[in-house]
């Protein structure tokens, strides 16, 4: 008897708070390397790439990347920090310290409730009320949340998708990404390769500090000894900052980028033809980026559409305040201190044979 293929490993689904906290982590350069890696590993999970390419693009196993994704999909963001401390189990489940969490985010008034601010007692007895938890002291949700990392604050502007076609443009990314990592056949008209595009910086040159051997000052100090080496000061940029245009491409693997003193469409632009000459014309690219106005057709300009329909381009937008779908976010943090010793300013260069280990 033939037994069944086992199904593909990946994270499970994250909603558009999870993948901006995710990018974050990724992007910030302070850190434990553990947890940026870890998070590297389920963002792209989240992006659809299988274990086996998230292996080759953190440079580790498989096993380990399955053991980041399974245990991400138990225990959550707590999976990405790495914890050695004994100590009793835990009192709630994780299904339930999620569902008292997401209920504390939440509005009373969702709840058909009449006021419209949790207190600890009202969270409490409506926990109880509901039958998430059998029982639960008025000071139990403030100590769950602050393991969680929610804690009572003022009202705030915040950033979540309101993109109308939210669901549709997601679908089209995580669809371009199965063709590219081959588990969809592409149909007729539908593009075979696959680029993730987007701009990292401002860039600025600047001296970093580092450590070295020298003698000891105060009494001891030798009065041969001449000046210990400094760190130039940079308080003024005469030549001003740079920024890179770059584009992962998924079928090859590799990273592109430009290097430019400033950005708009004219620049975009003439990225695109260069990713456009990588391939022959007759074969269909499908370039992935972010809603940046730069990227997109108005009234007013309408190049950038213009220029895609005649050159057999599909621009694939991810959803507003989304950018976490897009695979190069991966890419980037590991970039910070290598882009400018790969670079001439405007000069195109091939840095993906260049990736090594963070």
């Amino acid at each position: 008897m033939i037994g069944s293929l086992a199904e593909r490993v990946r994270v499970r689904e994250i909603d558009p708070d999870e993948g901006q906290k995710l990018l974050r982590i990724v992007r910030r350069s302070s850190g434990s390397v553990v947890t940026w890696r870890r998070a590297q590993m389920i963002l792209l999970s989240a992006q659809g790439m299988p274990p086996t390419k998230i292996a080759e693009v953190t440079f580790t196993s498989e096993d380990r990347v399955r053991d980041v994704i399974h245990n991400f999909n138990g225990d959550g963001f707590d999976s990405l920090y790495p914890k050695y401390a004994g100590g009793r189990p835990r009192k709630f489940s994780l299904p339930e310290r999620r569902e008292i969490k997401k209920i504390a985010k939440s509005r009373p008034s969702e709840h058909q409730l009449a006021f419209s601010t949790w207190s600890l007692s009202k969270l409490a007895e409506f926990l109880v009320a509901e039958g998430v938890v059998d029982d639960i002291s008025h000071e139990g949700p403030r100590t769950l949340l602050r393991e969680e990392g929610v804690t009572f604050q003022r009202l705030k502007t915040w950033k979540t998708s309101t993109d109308p076609e939210y669901e549709p443009k997601k679908a089209r990314v995580e669809h371009l990404y199965a063709i590219a990592d081959g588990q969809v056949t592409p149909d007729h008209g539908e593009p075979t390769v696959v680029f993730c595009m987007d701009e990292f910086g401002p860039l600025n040159l600047q001296p970093r500090p580092g450590r070295m051997w020298a003698g000891v000052g105060g009494k001891q100090t030798d009065p041969k000894r001449g000046p210990r080496r400094r760190m130039r000061a940079t308080y003024r940029r005469t030549q001003g900052v740079r920024h890179l245009l770059a584009a992962y491409d998924l079928n090859r693997d590799r990273l592109y980028g430009h290097v430019k003193a400033v950005k708009g469409r004219t620049r975009f632009l003439a990225f695109c033809r260069y990713l456009r000459s990588l391939y022959p014309s007759d074969i269909r690219i499908a370039i992935i980026c972010d809603n940046f106005s730069p990227h997109l057709s108005t009234k007013t300009d309408s190049r950038v559409g213009n220029w895609a329909a005649g050159a057999n381009v599909e621009i694939a937008y991810t959803p507003t305040y989304s950018s976490w779908l897009n695979r190069i976010e991966a890419q980037f943090t590991a970039r910070r201190y290598e882009v400018p010793r790969f670079f001439r300013t405007g000069a195109p260069t091939r840095i993906g044979a260049d990736r090594r280990r963070s």
